[in-house]
């Protein structure tokens, strides 16, 4: 026999875990059925703890019923590797300079052990992760970036027709970001980039790139300055002002890339904040950075089958929205 005030919180607890779980109630209902990129890669990802974390947070995305899809680097990795093997560690224009031996480097690390890994995290939830490269399938096409880099990418094509039969399998792709080109050789390509090329390729819904910053603040310096929401406009008017911060200058672009290709919304989080994915999607408050176009558009935008559920969710939404403030404003 057990009583309950051994085993169960106190009730200030309880009734905050219940409004928790009733205010994502609406946030759940958005997004099930969509399919969201997730790129994947900083502190969140070295951390064994946090890696195990965002596994399960991407788990719990999976079993609510989106199609959660994730695209990884690991240029912490790679270095510690090269190091290990005596071989340099070389930067130019903030682009790792691969090397031939370093291309053997890369593709060991990212598909042999970071690849492997996140797959293990995930299927420790059960048989839900299937881990591929951009090779495979020949999903990611590339052509050299410059000579000066090496065997950096720049991707020429997408071909989805993988991620979309593992998704329809009901399995999460996880995405190595190595690319093969047209004559049979391998070239590193940016996980960001890689991330924001499948997500037009796929017709996602959201793309969330998990970072080491809590997203875009208009003054850095002032922790309460965080922009919650920001259109595609505004994110191109602050790079071009000079009034963000230097380092998220990419971070940002990257974002208004993947906007232009045609991806609805793009999140800039912090990985290493526990839960920041389930608090970005799944509440009112949110956890970091929001991009949304300027203007809605989706007339040639391909955004991938929401399935039965979703379609069933979204009958008739604005007809209940309608009702629902008619109800309010009478009350």
């Amino acid at each position: 026999m057990k009583f309950a005030k051994e085993t169960r919180p106190n009730v200030e607890d309880a009734n905050h875990v219940g409004k928790v779980l009733a205010e994502a109630l609406p946030w759940i209902r958005s997004i099930t059925g969509e399919t969201i990129v997730i790129k994947y890669g900083g502190a969140a990802m070295v951390d064994e703890q946090l890696r195990a974390q965002v596994m399960s947070d991407v788990v719990l995305l999976k079993i609510i019923g989106t199609n959660p899809i994730i695209v990884h680097g690991g240029g912490s990795a790679i270095s510690t590797a090269m190091k290990q093997l005596n071989m340099p560690v070389k930067f130019l224009h903030g682009m790792r300079v691969t090397s031939d031996e370093a291309m053997e480097v890369v593709r060991e690390v990212l598909i042999g052990k970071v690849n492997k890994d996140l797959v293990r995290d995930l299927n420790r939830h059960g048989n839900l992760a299937v881990g591929i490269s951009g090779i495979d399938g020949g999903t990611i096409m590339a052509e050299q970036l410059s000579p000066d880099l090496g065997r950096v990418g720049e991707i020429t094509s997408v071909n989805p027709n993988l991620i979309n039969g593992i998704i329809a399998d009901a399995y999460i792709p996880v995405i190595a970001s190595v690319a093969m080109g047209q004559d049979g050789s391998y070239y590193n390509i940016n996980a960001d980039v890689a991330a924001g090329n499948v997500a037009a390729a796929v017709g996602a819904h959201k793309i969330i790139f998990l970072t080491d910053v809590d997203g875009v603040y208009k003054d850095f310096s002032d922790k309460s300055s965080l922009i919650s929401r920001m259109s595609e406009d505004e994110a191109q008017q602050m790079v071009d002002s000079g009034l963000v911060d230097a380092g998220m200058i990419p971070k940002i672009q990257t974002c208004i890339a993947a906007l232009k290709a045609g991806v609805p919304n793009v999140h800039i989080i912090n990985g290493k904040k526990p839960h920041a994915l389930l608090l970005e999607l799944l509440t009112d408050a949110g956890a970091g950075t929001m991009f949304e176009h300027s203007e809605a558009d989706s007339s040639t935008y391909d955004a991938h089958p929401l399935g039965k559920l979703a379609s069933k969710l979204i009958e008739n939404a604005d007809d209940r929205q309608v009702q629902s403030q008619q109800k309010d404003s009478s009350d």
